[in-house]
C-alpha cells in the first residue's frame, strides 16, 4: 500500500466526511482520476471548467447509478472518461460534434 502524504491524507479525510454527511456511505472516490479531470478540463477550457466538470460528471454518474446501470464508482469512471475525451479537443470540436449515442446515460 502506498503511504499517503499530508495533502492526500487530508483529502481522503475530507472525502470521507463529505460522503458521510451526504449519506453516501458506500462510495470510494478515485482522487487521482477526479484531480486529472479537473486539471485537464481547466487546461482545455479555463480554470472554471475543472469544478464545473467535476459537478457535471458527479451528477451524470449519480443518475446512472440510481438507474442501476452501474455501481457508483463505475459510473464515475465512465462519466469521467467521456469528459476526458472532450478535454482532448478543448472548448470546441471533438466527439460531441458527431453525437453522444452510447455514452454516460
Amino acid at each position: 500500500m502506498t503511504e499517503l502524504n499530508e495533502e492526500d491524507l487530508a483529502l481522503a479525510q475530507w472525502s470521507r466526511r463529505l460522503t458521510h454527511a451526504l449519506q453516501i456511505l458506500d462510495l470510494e472516490l478515485d482522487h487521482a482520476l477526479i484531480r486529472r479531470l479537473a486539471k485537464e478540463s481547466s487546461a482545455a477550457v479555463n480554470d472554471g471548467a475543472g469544478p464545473i466538470s467535476a459537478v457535471v460528471v458527479g451528477f451524470a454518474a449519480g443518475l446512472s447509478a440510481a438507474k442501476g446501470k452501474a455501481s457508483p464508482s463505475e459510473a464515475i469512471e465512465s462519466a469521467t472518461e467521456v469528459a476526458l475525451a472532450l478535454c482532448e479537443h478543448g472548448a470546441d470540436g471533438g466527439p460531441d460534434s458527431e453525437g453522444w449515442g452510447g455514452t454516460a446515460q
